[in-house]
């Protein structure tokens, strides 16, 4: 009996652990969007992008999501602020790694690359 209230003083202490797929609502649905738009919008790929992001958040925490995914797409800026991310090779590495997770998702989910 009194390791009831040991244990329940020892769980408020303890800090809050983010889960490893705990991406903001904001975060997933910034994403089913913009990938529901690469699709003309239709009504389907709103549960087709939002299962792609369930698997992708399982795979990576929401921080490097965000760092890997900004990295991947601002490779096609021009010029110099470009070059920041084609060249240097770490950044080069974490947007393999995405593009390879996002696939491996669209393909489960069923949704075509665009």
């Amino acid at each position: 009996m009194k390791l009831l209230p040991l244990l329940l003083l020892t769980s408020l202490a303890t800090p809050a652990m983010a889960r490893p797929n705990d991406f903001p609502t904001s975060g997933r649905m910034e994403y089913v969007l913009e990938c529901m738009q690469k699709h003309e919008g239709k009504y389907e790929f709103l549960y087709k992008c939002s299962c792609v992001i369930d698997r992708i958040a399982e795979a990576m925490p929401y921080e490097d999501y965000v760092t890997t995914s900004t990295a991947l797409r601002d490779q096609a800026l021009a010029g110099e602020r470009g070059g920041v991310f084609r060249d240097a090779p770490t950044v080069k590495v974490m947007a393999d790694k995405y593009k390879t997770i996002q696939a491996d998702a669209n393909k489960a989910c069923h949704v075509q690359q665009r």
